[in-house]
């Protein structure tokens, strides 16, 4: 079922069998070189560990999502909005790209839609991201997507990161 459409872009619900390339992209370092940890070796019972944890608040609309190039219905990655503070006003959004597809303007596309899916559809009041400081491409379109940045700090694995929010209108 779908999420949301973009000019390029389907997000919709996670099926099983999506499943299996999600994993590839878990397991790629390239792209996970800037999610939280770092973890690039995953099995299939963790991937799946994950989703169920993760989109256990899928019946409130939240959770990991598909994305999807139309132009080619290749899975391109994972997005979504997640319940990281247990307020469903106050939600975390976040997305992994396969790196072969970035610099295509999709990361504006994916970000541009959760934050309107979040404020317009699930009527939360404020959304979150947050990356590390080195992650050049998502503070800048953090920025562009029109979200501040309100926090700086140093995490667990010693990394400068940043919070970015963005407030419903």
């Amino acid at each position: 079922m779908t999420i949301f459409e973009t000019k390029c872009l389907l997000i919709r619900h996670l099926e099983q069998t999506d499943l299996r390339v999600l994993l590839e992209i878990y397991n790629n370092a390239r792209n996970m070189q800037f999610v939280s940890k770092g973890k690039h070796h995953w099995t299939m019972e963790e991937l799946c560990g994950k989703v169920e944890a993760v989109n256990k608040y899928g019946k409130f609309g939240m959770g990991i999502f598909i994305v999807e190039e139309k132009s080619t219905g290749n899975i391109i990655g994972e997005a979504g909005l997640f319940n990281s503070f247990q307020d469903c006003k106050k939600l975390e959004l976040g997305y992994i790209l396969d790196f072969v597809y970035w610099g295509k303007g999709y990361g504006k596309e994916i970000c541009s839609g959760l934050l309107k899916y979040g404020f317009e559809v699930l009527k939360t009041e404020t959304l979150i991201a947050r990356m590390y400081a080195k992650n050049i491409a998502s503070v800048r379109l953090s920025e562009k997507c029109g979200m501040k940045r309100t926090e700086e700090g140093i995490a667990e694995n010693g990394e400068k990161y940043f919070t970015y929010v963005s407030y419903c209108n």
